[in-house]
């Protein structure tokens, strides 16, 4: 008997540590259920949940190297930005609506207009997102004044060294405020990460940028935006009713046409509508006339399911009957396939396209858009118990698509800023 009970204390203390879970179930060395906003482990024994590390703490450290990694000390040494007026002008939601993506350098509307003042409004008050707005208004303005330069050369400027630093003080200052976060909380760091996305876009980081998407798209999720069906196919009201529709936001920033850049090999092709017009620089003058039949009939399909999509959340967000929720999830499936049948004619078309070559950089945006619908629709209405590993499978194909949308918007930025410096040396001969 004394055996037993020795055996069994070395296996509690061999156990494995617990890195998951709410702070109190940690500091106790037990298992957590995760529940939220409350585990039941400490609901139910009469503790008090001290809640969840910070989603966006990781991204605090790793997605900005250098001087600008730590956060927390650049809190310390910059001074508060005050907000100047308790006003907010049109003029001021025009912008930011424009600055959200930087494929609307020129005159293409997001439609963003109520997401705008939204951010503008927390803006006032919370130093997060107002730290947030200001680096994302002098990363774009910076972005759009240094076109052509290299961009080891736009990396050593005091304005672009700024950006960065308000950048991490938003992160910083969102990590601090989300240990235990309430709905009020919830809603405030969904709104850094719509900023936080277009910050990274900005940045040309798209695998940062896709860490923000599944992270926030976690939180709604976790914490019901939305209705959604419980395991036991019960209807589950939204938990907090007033978050941001972050999901919105990215199919609406990804479903806007494109102004980015003239592609560097036809001179006419500003007329195609995709979702990004940076064409590779290996593309040759001969295949722009199988781009300009085949990429819009592609774009248009699935800026279709995007609209659906759209249409689809919208009713989703006010269900209020199972029979009704159970309707939906046919339209989601619905939905899921005309995604499906839109990836494999994309594969198709890249099979009989003539001459073959590396897929074109717009193909990708399209493909990364797609991959976006899917994640969003997956998580939509759901809770059964093989989400988590469908999702896990998803959410790295996301992942993957972003790294290399990113690498390849890198290799274009290069290629036109040495061809507009040899552009430039030649004139001055």
């Amino acid at each position: 008997m004394t055996g037993n009970l020795a055996a069994s204390k070395r296996k509690i203390r061999c156990g494995p540590k617990v890195k998951t879970g709410c702070a109190t179930c940690r500091i106790r060395k037990v298992k957590c259920d995760e529940s939220k906003p409350s585990c039941r482990k400490c609901v139910d024994s009469g503790r008090t949940c001290d809640g969840y590390e910070s989603p966006f703490r990781f991204i605090t450290s790793q997605s900005i190297g250098g001087a600008y990694a730590s956060g927390s000390n650049l809190v310390a040494r910059a001074p508060l930005i005050r907000p100047t007026t308790t006003e907010i002008s049109p003029l001021d939601v025009d912008l930011l609506n424009r600055y959200f993506s930087t494929k609307t350098i020129f005159d293409v509307k997001l439609g963003c207009d109520e997401e705008a003042k939204q951010v503008l409004r927390a803006s006032l008050t919370y130093p997060p997102i107002r730290h947030a707005v200001s680096s994302l208004r002098v990363l774009r303005q910076h972005l759009e004044m240094s076109a052509g330069v290299l961009e080891s050369v736009v990396r050593q400027t005091s304005s672009y060294d700024y950006g960065l630093q308000q950048y991490c003080m938003a992160l910083a200052g969102l990590a601090s405020n989300l240990s235990c976060p309430g709905s009020s909380g919830l809603n405030l760091a969904l709104i850094c990460c719509q900023i936080f996305i277009s910050i990274e876009q900005v940045r040309g980081n798209y695998a940062a940028m896709a860490q923000h998407i599944i992270q926030g798209l976690q939180i709604m999720h976790e914490y019901r935006a939305r209705p959604t069906l419980s395991a036991t196919n019960k209807l589950v009201p939204a938990h907090c009713d007033q978050l941001p529709f972050l999901d919105v936001f990215i199919i609406k920033l990804f479903a806007a046409p494109c102004k980015f850049a003239d592609p560097p090999a036809a001179t006419d092709i500003s007329e195609i509508t995709m979702p990004a017009c940076l064409i590779s620089q290996q593309q040759q003058p001969g295949q722009s006339r199988d781009l300009r039949v085949i990429a819009p009939n592609m774009r248009t399909e699935l800026t279709r399911i995007a609209t659906s999509t759209l249409e689809f959340l919208g009713k989703v967000s006010h269900v209020q009957s199972e029979g009704n929720a159970f309707r939906l999830l046919s339209s989601r499936a619905s939905l899921l396939t005309s995604l499906d049948s839109w990836l494999i004619n994309l594969e198709l078309v890249h099979m009989e396209m003539s001459p073959p070559g590396p897929e074109l950089l717009s193909v990708s945006f399209m493909r990364l858009f797609h991959q976006i619908l899917k994640v969003v629709l997956l998580r939509t209405l759901d809770s059964s118990s093989n989400l988590y590993t469908q999702l896990q499978t998803e959410n790295d194909r996301l992942q993957d698509i972003a790294s290399i949308v990113g690498e390849r918007v890198k290799d274009y930025k290069f290629s036109s800023s040495t061809r507009g410096s040899q552009g430039r040396q030649s004139k001055s001969r």
